[in-house]
């Protein structure tokens, strides 16, 4: 029984994901490239299209409580590194962020229509290399100004979902994308979200009874006359996520 409502409530969301997008969403991300500005007008309407999908979650499993430090939401012009436990977790910042951006895997550029939309909202591929050297480069160039004006760069530092809870080995590229932009960087810490979406499931566990929460961990300064060591850096996140 259990089972079966968690299926049609997996395809609520799946309907939201396709025809959401489609009907209420496409035509809106159409007009923005007219914009002057067709990058911010489509992170806003990522964070927004988002915040519904969570809004149905909360009304479709009200057992899922999903608790968010008020800090967490106020956060500004920083690098935002963040443990990953599901595929909820970049939906979450994305949610939460009118202005973000991200490093998103390489494959996802390629895809019809999803890699046109993670482009235009000025993503950052996962690689530099070949084909995406350009996008890289711009991005990269473009990211100071970008975070001055307000904007967030949030990274999951392990690359992949954590299977067992913990935080995993962090890979060096997103620290040093952190620290050569010198921006503050915020080590949040989100728990439970796999508890909701599970790694490699295809059904939400909406009947479940489950509290995530999102919280500031660390605040790092990576500008001023002595900034941390790319070493340093990854000393200092990996003590604070261990003993999170």
């Amino acid at each position: 029984m259990s089972r079966g409502i968690d299926f049609c409530i997996t395809l609520v969301y799946w309907a939201w994901f396709i025809f959401g997008f489609f009907f209420l969403f496409s035509w809106r991300y159409a007009a923005a490239l007219f914009r002057s500005d067709p990058e911010i007008a489509f992170q806003r309407l990522n964070s927004r299209f988002f915040q519904i999908l969570l809004s149905i979650i909360r009304q479709t499993a009200p057992g899922q409580k999903i608790l968010i430090n008020d800090e967490v939401a106020k956060i500004r012009s920083s690098v935002i590194i963040c443990n990953h436990l599901s595929y909820l977790d970049p939906l979450l910042l994305i949610s939460l962020y009118p202005r973000q951006r991200t490093i998103v895997k390489p494959r996802f550029f390629m895809m019809p229509i999803f890699g046109q939309l993670v482009a235009k909202s000025g993503y950052l591929p996962g690689e530099g290399a070949g084909r995406f050297s350009r996008l890289m480069v711009r991005q990269m160039d473009s990211m100071p100004e970008y975070l001055r004006a307000g904007g967030n760069l949030f990274v999951f530092p392990e690359g992949t979902r954590s299977r067992d809870g913990k935080a995993g080995s962090m890979q060096k590229g997103a620290i040093k994308i952190a620290r050569l932009i010198g921006a503050p960087v915020y080590l949040l810490h989100v728990r439970n979200t796999d508890k909701l979406f599970p790694p490699g499931k295809f059904l939400f566990a909406t009947q479940r009874k489950n509290t995530i929460t999102l919280k500031v961990l660390k605040r790092i300064e990576t500008g001023g006359p002595s900034p941390p060591s790319t070493a340093d850096l990854m000393q200092q996140i990996e003590e604070a996520y261990h003993s999170a």
